[in-house]
């Protein structure tokens, strides 16, 4: 009785169907993109200053100059570590009385301008922006500032509490259904958001946006990585990934052709619709159907590859198994595994602990750099452009390094690149604007290799039987890091601007350590039981080329 890989190898591993559907399914990896990152654009602050009543009336009357209108008008103009006082307070004085005047108005009311009497913003702000975002609509700035990180972490929330849920539905109801369901609901919660008309409602939204668009990028990923045979299985994996950063790029063209959020956040969403299409040009799994006794359904779905792919479907194929037969035992003797058996010996347990760990930097690394260059860099769009360029040569590099160098040692040197990366960057001075973008551009690397190797690495080191709880369980911890970031990256910014780099930094060199800690797998068979697990990296097991994995759940963070 054939095993499906068999199968695949009579009917095409990576024909023409397998080519079509993952350029089809690809798009499923560029549109998270934009509505997981796009609150770089979406969310920008401005520069900005109190809305002081009189002040433009009394600037045009005296013909002056934006900068003489700055300089006499806004507090803490002399010092250039006083953004507090200049965007958010004012001076408690009546633009509007006529005996203010044109050279110095204030000198007639104190000796010293320290001497007047301040207050928070009464009126509002003014924003130095062509367009809008949530920041000037809703005036997320100054005490209501920790907003704008509400709203991205909402995204990382909901994409930490859906994954359990959608991989129950894409188990249960299978792969093509959980698609649907969830890209109908991620483009109605896009459109939602879009047309919020205040700031709770939008929020909520947002948070219904996260959980659902993370389920639908996995469905995706399930689908394409059942669909192709064995030898391509790892390949096709981290192409899909790499078409997030094609996402990234087009979120950069999108996002400066419409500066206003609310068109942007609309562009966004609407072709989520389009994958509703697939319920005509993508079949279902034929492993979940053979998993669910759908015998003649999944056979018809074979027949359709093989006449794709231009190979006849194998004469014996009307008594059909799968390589483990769902109803047996595991290899532990349990007929279900438990989230105790990832902590049940010594080094599953230390595996267990440094994978969550390095499933949380890795969020905390890739997102925190791509939102501090969002608040930091004099081009917005050029310097987003530029770091998201570079998550290209980084699969590439994947690619090659990992059946040649191994695993950890590139997993550990790219957290250690990263964390130099956003050590240099503290020390570079702000005029070195390019240097400063080649130290960000390094770190996007490392952070890219490390998301996509920590995915390969966690699979390899948990046994069959709890491989997918394993890989489910740790990666939930890079959705958490991911709340978390935007609070560390800006709250730890208005005390100091390099203080969440030096967060990084320690959080890359750490992880970089204890993944040395973890055994090569490179030549290594796939364990089979707890015991083998336990093992590895004391004896040698006979060399697999390729993994084969039905992952359920997300390698991204990120927040990928």
């Amino acid at each position: 009785m054939p095993t499906i890989d068999e199968i695949l190898e009579q009917v095409g591993e990576f024909g023409w169907f397998q080519k079509q559907a993952f350029l089809t399914l690809s798009l499923i990896s560029v549109a998270l993109a934009p509505i997981y990152l796009g609150v770089v654009f979406v969310g920008f602050t401005p520069d900005h200053r109190c809305r002081s009543p009189g002040v433009a009336e009394l600037s045009q009357r005296c013909g002056w100059s934006l900068a003489e209108e700055l300089n006499y008008t806004v507090p803490g103009q002399e010092a250039a570590g006083e953004a507090f006082l200049r965007q958010c307070m004012q001076y408690e004085v009546d633009w509007n009385q006529s005996a203010l005047s044109c050279m110095d108005p204030l000198a007639s009311l104190a000796a010293n301008r320290s001497g007047l009497p301040l207050r928070p913003c009464q009126h509002g702000w003014v924003y130095d922006t062509p367009g809008s975002t949530i920041v000037t609509e809703f005036n997320l700035v100054c005490g209501d500032a920790w907003k704008v990180d509400l709203f991205q972490s909402c995204v990382n929330l909901g994409f930490f509490l859906g994954s359990l849920g959608v991989g129950y539905i894409a188990d249960r109801f299978g792969r093509k259904l959980c698609l649907l369901m969830t890209s109908l609901v991620t483009v109605a919660s896009g459109i939602l958001t879009a047309v919020a008309p205040d700031y709770t409602s939008m929020l909520l939204f947002r948070l219904l946006q996260g959980l659902v668009s993370k389920g639908t990028w996995m469905s995706g990923y399930t689908l394409i990585t059942e669909f192709v045979g064995l030898g391509y299985r790892r390949t096709v994996a981290i192409l899909y990934q790499m078409a997030f950063t094609v996402g990234l790029v087009v979120l950069v063209g999108v996002a400066y052709a419409l500066p206003h959020w609310r068109w942007l956040q609309l562009a966004v969403s609407l072709p989520t619709l389009l994958f509703l299409t697939y319920y005509w040009c993508v079949p279902e799994s034929p492993r979940w159907l053979f998993t669910q006794k759908r015998n003649t359904e999944a056979i018809k779905v074979l027949s359709h590859i093989a006449q794709k792919n231009r190979k006849l479907l194998p004469a014996d194929l009307k008594v059909f198994s799968l390589e483990e037969d769902p109803q047996k035992p595991s290899p532990s003797g349990k007929l279900s595994p438990s989230f105790a058996d990832l902590f049940r010996t010594p080094n599953l347990r230390k595996h267990t602990f440094i994978l969550m760990f390095l499933w949380f930097s890795c969020a905390v690394l890739y997102q925190g750099l791509i939102l501090h260059v969002g608040a930091t860099s004099g081009n917005l769009h050029l310097d987003f452009l530029y770091s998201a360029l570079v998550e290209f040569p980084a699969a590439f590099v994947i690619l090659l390094t990992i059946d040649r160098v191994g695993r950890i040692y590139p997993l550990a040197l790219s957290n250690l690149g990263a964390a130099a990366s956003c050590v240099a960057m503290v020390f570079i001075s702000h005029d070195l604007h390019w240097l400063n973008i080649l130290a960000v551009c390094v770190g996007r690397m490392g952070t890219t290799i490390m998301l996509q190797m920590v995915c390969l690495v966690n699979a390899e080191l948990y046994p069959t039987f709890i491989r997918n709880l394993g890989v489910m369980m740790c990666s939930a911890l890079c959705d958490l890091g991911g709340i978390f970031t935007p609070f560390l990256v800006f709250r730890l910014m208005e005390i100091w601007q390099g203080l969440p780099l030096i967060l990084f930094g320690m959080l890359g060199v750490t992880a970089g350590g204890m993944t040395l800690l973890l055994p090569e797998t490179k030549g290594v068979a796939l364990p089979e039981t707890i015991e083998d697990a336990e093992n590895l990296g004391r004896k040698a097991k006979p060399k697999e080329n390729m993994i084969y994995l039905q992952v359920q759940t997300s390698e991204l963070v990120a927040g990928t």
